[in-house]
């Protein structure tokens, strides 16, 4: 039966940049050409997202609506439905003492992470430090491969996949009484509950929560160095 809108589905896929490298895989035999001389082996992971939804590319979703479980497909974008076009408003000049405050030298090349946002360095003069806040994807053509596994039909599975794309956290849940029982953060309830009605709509569940409190420290917000890049 073919792939319909709010399917959820298991793929491997590996991007890259057309007649250029690979820059994002769940493959394993990819995966390691990307981390060729890392000391740790990284894992190949399980990919499951809802069709639809906004949980992969919107290039990627509209293709494969309509697509057969099993088969290998080759996709490719244009930055439009991809990454995006580059936008000279995102090229800023940031104060050099803004680094000093944070302790970092910046140099030519670097990528850094501005409060959540994610820069490269295109020049240093003087107290002026010009950045680039642009995608490094923006206005390339990328090429996706994709494989479906498989469609998932397990609600604990979907769920998983929601709250991992969503919030980065894999909250500990149940299902109870037509209701997902969440265990959520204290800092995490009101956020969460922004998404009460896409639960609702997607899995035909009320989500409560039951509250509880962390103990970790939460970081503190920095600007960091990521890479160089030569």
């Amino acid at each position: 039966m073919p792939l319909q809108k709010k399917d959820f589905i298991e793929i491997e896929f590996t991007g890259k940049v057309k007649d250029g490298e690979v820059f994002d895989s769940n493959v394993k035999k990819e995966i390691e050409k990307l981390h060729h001389g890392h000391e740790h082996e990284i894992e190949a992971k399980s990919f499951v997202f809802c069709l639809g939804e906004g949980m992969f590319l919107k290039g990627i979703d509209d293709f494969l609506i309509g697509k057969e479980i099993g088969k290998d497909y080759e996709i490719e974008l244009s930055p439009q439905d991809a990454f995006g076009n580059r936008d000279s408003k995102f090229v800023q000049i940031i104060p050099m003492k803004v680094f000093i405050q944070q302790k970092i030298n910046p140099v030519q090349g670097a990528m850094f992470n501005f409060d959540g946002r994610i820069a490269k360095i295109l020049s240093v003069s003087g107290g002026r430090v010009i950045v680039d806040f642009n995608n490094p994807l923006a206005g390339k053509i990328i090429i996706y491969n994709i494989k479906v596994l498989k469609k998932v039909e397990d609600i604990n599975e979907k769920i998983k996949a929601m709250n991992v794309f969503l919030f980065r956290k894999n909250f500990k849940f149940e299902i109870k009484d037509k209701k997902i029982l969440m265990e959520v953060e204290e800092p995490f309830v009101k956020f969460v509950e922004m998404f009460k009605d896409k639960f609702k709509e997607i899995f035909d569940l009320d989500l409560e929560f039951k509250k509880f409190e962390d103990t970790g420290k939460q970081p503190k917000k920095t600007t960091t160095i990521l890479k160089n890049i030569d």
